[in-house]
């Protein structure tokens, strides 16, 4: 393998879609800085990416906060191309929808101003489909929506403070790419539910709807539904997002296609036929009902009707192949059987 001479600045080097693309960029030669909130996870991230790459050597951590404007600058100091996946998520709501705001918008604009003076090449930003199709005040069932389109952040209904924050954030890198007078580049990838393989215990929020199913959690089945993507899927479209000359000023949506969650559930059963995993679906006011008691629950509700997608953009434009959803969700269940986060 040839080894590339670019350096990437890695935000969110620990989180499960940070750590994969820390891999596929290694594994494609680049040098790699990824960026931490604390030293003490550095040792068990560290020994994660060393089991996936033979390139460890090209790898090396800071610790940063997104709100620390001076550290961006010194980080992105010889650096070529940013990758800035880093984004608070909480497992649970804040008080203020403004906790998670603030630091996604203000930690974007750091790392962009500082990318500007750095001269860096390109920013690619993961944000989300969460900031394509959400915040609809009047339903349309024939609306399909694609890379030009933008949630709604000013109402209430059919959003959370997090896919807020994740707009917010996105609008606010566009809005400052208007004005910017440099050379730098931004793209934005906007992912879908993320599945695929697990690489620690430490796995976040990503894996939860497999758990689930697999532990039993589960009496029956919310009707709800998911565009899904493979965790190594997003990371490949993310390096192909940085590689890629005519990616530059463009948003890529991040999903190999839609499943219900009772879909979901017949591909483990057939994998795991001996677990009693659920195939009858509750009726929406149980689910409602349920949410009402679970806070944690209500984001589900806005996935009980179908969001239409126009899922081609990336293929058409970058060449990229996704790994189909069926086989992230297997990846994914594979995963935390075997790290024996589900017994």
């Amino acid at each position: 393998m040839v080894m590339k001479k670019e350096k990437v600045l890695l935000t969110g080097v620990t989180g499960f879609l940070g750590a994969h693309t820390a891999i596929t960029l290694l594994n494609a030669g680049y040098e790699v800085i990824g960026t931490l909130r604390s030293e003490g996870r550095k040792a068990a991230i560290l020994q994660v990416i060393k089991e996936h790459t033979a390139n460890i050597d090209r790898l090396s951590f800071a610790v940063a906060d997104l709100s620390d404007k001076d550290i961006w600058y010194e980080l992105t100091q010889g650096v070529d191309f940013i990758q800035h996946v880093a984004s608070p998520f909480p497992s649970t709501l804040p008080k203020n929808e403004n906790e998670l705001i603030r630091p996604a918008k203000d930690g974007t604009l750091n790392i962009l101003r500082a990318a500007a003076r750095n001269n860096v090449k390109r920013v690619i930003l993961t944000s989300g489909l969460c900031s394509i199709a959400y915040g609809i005040d009047e339903w349309n069932d024939n609306k399909v929506f694609n890379e030009n389109d933008w949630t709604n952040i000013n109402t209430d209904k059919d959003i959370t403070p997090y896919y807020k924050s994740k707009t917010i954030a996105e609008k606010a890198a566009w809005d400052y790419m208007k004005s910017n007078l440099t050379d730098l580049e931004l793209v934005t990838v906007c992912p879908g539910a993320i599945l695929g393989p697990v690489l620690e215990e430490d796995y976040g929020n990503s894996a939860n709807m497999i758990i689930a199913l697999l532990n039993g959690s589960y009496p029956a089945i919310p009707k709800i539904g998911f565009d899904l993507v493979d965790v190594r899927s997003v990371a490949d479209l993310l390096a192909k997002a940085m590689e890629s000359p005519q990616a530059a000023g463009n948003r890529y949506i991040a999903a190999s296609e839609y499943l219900k969650f009772k879909e979901i559930a017949v591909i483990l059963k057939e994998c795991y036929p001996d677990r009693k995993i659920p195939s009858a679906e509750f009726p929406n006011f149980i689910t409602k009902l349920i949410a009402n008691f679970r806070p944690e629950l209500k984001p589900v509700l806005l996935e009980m009707k179908r969001r239409k997608t126009d899922l081609t953009k990336a293929r058409k434009e970058l060449g990229w192949q996704p790994i189909p959803a069926k086989d992230a969700v297997i990846a994914c269940a594979e995963s935390v059987l075997q790290l024996k986060i589900v017994k």
